[in-house]
């Protein structure tokens, strides 16, 4: 088996992913942080350039719909801060 350069990109994306999301659930990282939502946009769209080896519709849609949600967060938080308490 030999891994060819977007196979190690995706690999780093599945890494980033995986582990934000265990950051997450060990309490090291809030859903709502900015370098939360940043880190699953990184890992997703590592994910997506590893498609160019092989092109996957089902795990492209998943991973765009992983960012669209990760931009939403943003926005969402972006506009919470700026809301007077």
């Amino acid at each position: 088996m030999s891994l060819h350069w977007y196979d190690l990109v995706g690999l780093l994306g599945t890494a980033i992913v995986v582990g934000s999301y265990f950051m997450l659930q060990s309490g090291r990282l809030s859903g709502t942080s900015l370098i939360y939502q940043w880190l699953n946009i990184a890992g997703s769209g590592c994910i997506l350039v590893s498609l160019a080896g092989g092109f996957n519709v089902a795990v492209a849609l998943l991973q765009c719909t992983w960012i669209a949600i990760s931009v939403y967060g943003i926005v969402r938080g972006v506009r919470a801060r700026r809301e007077p308490q």
